[in-house]
C-alpha cells in the first residue's frame, strides 16, 4: 500500500521558517546588548525601579547568599502568580467575546511602551551622545513614532516589515527595562517563567492552552503581541482558491480524487436505474463538451451552462471543506492562518533579557548565551515539526542559556584567562 512521501529532511521543510524566526530574535538581542553596553556605565543604569517583580523583596549587596536566593524566589513566584491571573482574565474576556476591548487594551499597552519606555531610553541616549534637539521636536517625533507603531501593530494593515520592525522594537524596550532588575531576581525570574511557559502550554488546564484551543475552535486570531515569520499572500490566489494556503508538515490527502469520487457517487444513487443514469450522464457530458467548444446550439448551451457552473461550485465547495478539515487538525502546531510560524513577543523579551544580563558581565558569556538560545530555538522548531502542535518556546532556550552562562562564567572564563596569561592562547 502506497504511503505519502515525507520530507527528505527537517531543514528542507523548516529552513525558511528557522531563518525568518532567528533573524528578528537575533536583531532584538543585539539591540538590547548595545543598549546595555552603552547605558550600563551611565547614570541610568544605576537607577532601579519598583515593579511587580521586586514587590516582595528588594535585593541588597550586603545580603547573604541564602537571603538573595530566598528573596529572588519569592519575587519570581509573585510575578508568575500575577501573570497567571492576568492570563486567565484574558482567557475569560476572550471567551466572552470582548475582542474589541482586548485589542484596544493591547494598543494602549503598546502606546505606553513606545511612548514612555521608548521616550525615556531615547532621553538616556540623547544625554549620552549629546545630540542637540529641542523638546518640541523630540516630543513630535516621539508621538509620531508611537502612533505609527500602535497603528502598525494593531489598528490597521501596513507593510509586513513595518509591523515586524515595531514588534522587535517593543520587545527590545521591554527587555532593556527587565535588565534593570536585580541580578538574582532576573535569573530566578527567567527560570520561573520558563517553567510557567511549559505548564501553561502543555497542561490540559493551562491558560495559554485554553486560549489557543478557544481561538482554534472559533477560527479567530488572539489579540496579542505575536510575531509572524512570513506574510499572508492572500492576493496572489486565483478565484478558485478562496482558501488561504497553509504550510503542512505532512503531505495532504489527494483532494481531487475525493472530489471525483463524491461526484461519481452522486450519479449512481439509485442502483435500479444504473443503465439509464449512465446514458443520461453520457448525453450530458456530450452536451457540456459541445457547449464549451461552441459547437452546440444556443438552447443547448443555455441548458448546459448551469450544469457547468454547478459542477464548478460543487468542486470548489468540496475542496474548501477538505482543506478546512485538514486545517482544523493542523491548526495547533504553532502556525498561523498563512502557514507562518508565530512566536510570542514574550519569548523575544526573555531571550533578550538573558543576553542583556550576560552583557553586564562579559562578552564571552554573551556569545555563549546567544548560541545556546539559538540552538534551543532550533530544537523547539524541530520538535514543532515532529509533534505538530503548539509548543512553549522558552524552556529549552532559556534553560540552555542559563546553563551556558554558568559554565562560561565559572569554568570557561577561568580557563581562557589562564591560557591568555601563560601565552597559550591570545
Amino acid at each position: 500500500m502506497a504511503q505519502n512521501p515525507k520530507p527528505r529532511s527537517i531543514i528542507e521543510s523548516l529552513g525558511e521558517e528557522i531563518v525568518r524566526i532567528i533573524t528578528p530574535v537575533s536583531i532584538c538581542m543585539f539591540l538590547v546588548v548595545i543598549l546595555v553596553s552603552i547605558l550600563n556605565n551611565s547614570e541610568s543604569s544605576s537607577a532601579s525601579f519598583t515593579s511587580i517583580a521586586t514587590i516582595a523583596y528588594t535585593e541588597d549587596s550586603s545580603d547573604s547568599f541564602w537571603d538573595k536566593f530566598e528573596g529572588a524566589l519569592l519575587n519570581s513566584l509573585v510575578f508568575v502568580a500575577v501573570v497567571t491571573v492576568v492570563t486567565f482574565v484574558l482567557v475569560l474576556l476572550f471567551y466572552l467575546r470582548c475582542t474589541s476591548f482586548l485589542k484596544y487594551y493591547m494598543g494602549f499597552s503598546a502606546f505606553l511602551v513606545l511612548g514612555l519606555m521608548g521616550g525615556e531610553i531615547a532621553l538616556f541616549l540623547n544625554q549620552y551622545f549629546r545630540i542637540p534637539v529641542d523638546c518640541f521636536t523630540f516630543l513630535l517625533v516621539l508621538f509620531n513614532f508611537t502612533v505609527v507603531g500602535v497603528l502598525a501593530v494593531f489598528m490597521s494593515k501596513m507593510a509586513i516589515f513595518v509591523t515586524q520592525g515595531y514588534l522587535v522594537v517593543i520587545g527590545m524596550l521591554v527587555a532593556y527595562w527587565f535588565t534593570l532588575l536585580p541580578e538574582w531576581t532576573t535569573w530566578m525570574l527567567l527560570v520561573a517563567m520558563s517553567l510557567y511557559d511549559l505548564a501553561a502550554v502543555l497542561l490540559p488546564g493551562g491558560p495559554l492552552r485554553l486560549l489557543v484551543e478557544l481561538a482554534m475552535a472559533r477560527d479567530e486570531d488572539i489579540p496579542a503581541l505575536v510575531y509572524e515569520a512570513r506574510p499572508v499572500l492572500a492576493n496572489d490566489l486565483s478565484p478558485r482558491e478562496n482558501v488561504i494556503p497553509r504550510r503542512l508538515w505532512r503531505e495532504p490527502r489527494n483532494v481531487d480524487s475525493g472530489i471525483n469520487e463524491n461526484l461519481n457517487s452522486g450519479s449512481s444513487v439509485n442502483p435500479s436505474g444504473t443503465a439509464v443514469s449512465r446514458l443520461e450522464s453520457n448525453q450530458n457530458e456530450s452536451r457540456i463538451v459541445n457547449a464549451v467548444s461552441g459547437q452546440g446550439s444556443r438552447g443547448i448551451s443555455e441548458l448546459t451552462a448551469p450544469l457547468i457552473e454547478h459542477r464548478i461550485n460543487v468542486q470548489m465547495h468540496l475542496a474548501q471543506q477538505a482543506v478546512e478539515t485538514e486545517n482544523l487538525v493542523l491548526e495547533g502546531i504553532g502556525l498561523g492562518s498563512s502557514g507562518a510560524i508565530k512566536l510570542g513577543l514574550g519569548d523575544f523579551i526573555f531571550y533578550s533579557v538573558l543576553v542583556g544580563r550576560a552583557a553586564m558581565y562579559d562578552f564571552m558569556t554573551v556569545y555563549a548565551c546567544y548560541l545556546a538560545i539559538i540552538a534551543g530555538l532550533g530544537i523547539t522548531l524541530v520538535l514543532l515539526a515532529f509533534y505538530q502542535k503548539a509548543l512553549p518556546a522558552l524552556p529549552v532556550s532559556v534553560l540552555l542559556g542559563v546553563l551556558f552562562y554558568l559554565l562560561t562564567r565559572l569554568l570557561l572564563e577561568a580557563f581562557v584567562v589562564q591560557c591568555s596569561v601563560n601565552l597559550i592562547m591570545f
